[in-house]
């Protein structure tokens, strides 16, 4: 009824085969969770991005605003900050340079208006800066 052959004597590749294939689905497991981290950072970094360029034109559109008021630098505020929620935690400066240009022989008063936006802190910080010129009629 025994056969004569122990178990010592079977040999095979079972063990190894399985041990391959644990290793390799481990890995694959770990590239994948590195993958998804890289990407969930990326989009974070893509929401910031975009809610500074909004926080800049809405800033230079302030800026632009003021000075199409009063035909001047001076009404220009030095920063702009919002209430509402899309652009809450965002900070925006603003300048505003006058100059004249001649054209056609007559002068017109140009002013360049820049705002710039920052959104967000630490590696998920985006900055974004966008300018204006302005010119009378």
């Amino acid at each position: 009824m025994c056969p004569e052959h122990s178990f010592r004597h079977q040999s095979g590749a079972g063990l190894p085969v399985a041990l391959f294939i644990i290793t390799v689905l481990a890995l694959l497991v770990v590239a994948m969770a590195q993958l998804q981290q890289s990407s969930g950072e990326s989009i974070s970094l893509q929401i910031q991005s975009q809610r500074a360029f909004f926080a800049a034109e809405s800033g230079a559109q302030v800026g632009v605003g003021r000075v199409m008021e009063t035909n001047n630098c001076a009404s220009v505020p030095g920063a702009v900050s919002f209430s509402t929620s899309g652009l809450n935690g965002c900070s925006v400066s603003l300048s505003c340079q006058p100059t004249n240009v001649t054209i056609e022989e007559r002068d017109y008063f140009v002013a360049r208006v820049t705002s710039d936006a920052q959104c967000g802190s630490g590696p998920d910080r985006a900055n974004r800066s966008v300018e204006v010129l302005v010119r009378e009629e």
